[in-house]
């Protein structure tokens, strides 16, 4: 009887232990209802080396502004928000920064832009053409900005970003949401800055994640995502499963080796 009654208190801690209490898996827990959280972060990509910038370069004179294209017979828009992508149909000459921060632009010869933004970019590169074309347009993209997530999430995998800003949370519905087995409360971003791995963690479970300086991720970021205990014992039980299970089958193979002969 004393033997049944230490198996079922063996069995209810077990149980209970493995199960995950809702502060395990809850997201931005301590938050108030209709709680305003002011958000001091912003975030603003700058151009690295070895990124893919596409420029194009637009003007009421078409012909005056072709040669600062590279691809030549690109249809070029007249007239057009230099914030949006270029309408379909149109080539937008794409620039890849090189080691030094460079690119290489058509008449104007080489500009470094690696270290500025966008808006930066397009500002410098219109003072330049203003000595050759009336009232240019520039419109200035980022064409390789992506992240990867990584781990305990549903969908793996490395994203392209088209507007180049998303947030964590962003990142994460896009790889499906962590599967219930991921970390929520120890998570890691990976960034490197001129060569530089950094790694940032970051706690899900917080509301404060709203102010992390990470929240807003970079090109190229990874966002690893770490097994729990619960998952890391169980993938270490399968593998002393499948290690006991070979085992067995060589004694089973050897005997029989030995019968036959």
């Amino acid at each position: 009887m004393q033997l049944y009654k230490f198996l079922f208190i063996v069995i209810v801690v077990g149980f209970v232990s493995s199960c995950k209490t809702p502060t395990d898996v809850v997201y931005f827990q301590e938050s108030e209802n209709l709680e305003k959280i002011s958000s001091t972060n912003s975030f603003t990509p700058v151009f690295k080396v070895d990124d893919i910038v596409s420029i194009l370069v637009s003007a009421t004179d078409m012909d005056a502004a072709r040669p600062f294209n590279l691809m030549q017979g690109a249809s070029i828009p007249s007239a057009s928000d230099t914030s949006a992508p270029a309408p379909a149909g149109t080539t937008e000459p794409t620039y890849l920064i090189d080691e030094d921060g460079n690119i290489d632009f058509p008449v104007l010869g080489k500009l470094k832009i690696a270290g500025l933004t966008r808006v930066q970019t397009k500002d410098i590169i219109k003072t330049q053409l203003k000595v050759y074309i009336k009232d240019p347009i520039v419109n200035v993209r980022l064409k390789n900005f992506k992240i990867t997530v990584i781990g305990e999430v549903n969908r793996p995998g490395s994203y392209t970003i088209p507007n180049e800003r998303i947030t964590i949370i962003e990142a994460l519905g896009l790889a499906g949401d962590l599967t219930i087995t991921g970390k929520r409360e120890n998570m890691v971003v990976i960034r490197e800055n001129d060569g530089v791995n950094t790694y940032h963690r970051i706690d899900l479970t917080s509301k404060n994640i709203f102010d992390s300086p990470i929240y807003y991720l970079a090109q190229n970021d990874v966002l690893y995502v770490e097994p729990n205990t619960a998952r890391v014992k169980s993938s270490e039980g399968n593998r002393n499963t499948v290690g006991l299970v070979l085992s067995i089958i060589g004694v089973v193979l050897s005997a029989l080796t030995l019968i036959l002969r």
